[in-house]
């Protein structure tokens, strides 16, 4: 039998209370399996500044993904992403203009108004 070891988590990231209250919310709705699933936080190629912010809930992570535990709810994280995501804080606001998730990330030199969208 063959096990798969995944890599150790080295990439700091936090989400805030109500960032993980939205998801564990979000997570209840689809009927996701609580014990395997979690929180695919993702650097992707594109936005308007060179790199977008991606999240999803996701059933299982994937083998080379660092799983970190965050006040009970799983994070997926793959080794890209990593390397931009350290620092980063997670938040989800409520505003006039709208509700979603935000990220404060201190590797970015630079974003522009969609609020996704950085660069390093």
């Amino acid at each position: 039998m063959t096990t798969t070891q995944r890599p150790e988590a080295t990439v700091g990231i936090s989400l805030t209370d109500e960032a993980i209250t939205q998801v564990m919310k979000f997570m209840e709705q689809e009927d996701v399996p609580l014990e395997s699933a979690g929180l695919r936080v993702a650097v992707l190629p594109g936005g308007c500044s060179g790199f977008k912010y991606g999240l999803n809930v996701e059933e299982r992570p994937l083998d080379d993904d660092m799983v970190l535990t965050i006040k009970g709810l799983r994070v997926f994280v793959d080794a890209f992403s990593a390397q931009y995501l350290n620092g980063t804080t997670v938040d989800y606001v409520s505003s006039m203009q709208g509700s979603g998730f935000t990220f404060d990330n201190p590797n970015s030199s630079g974003g522009c108004g969609c609020g996704s969208s950085f660069t390093v």
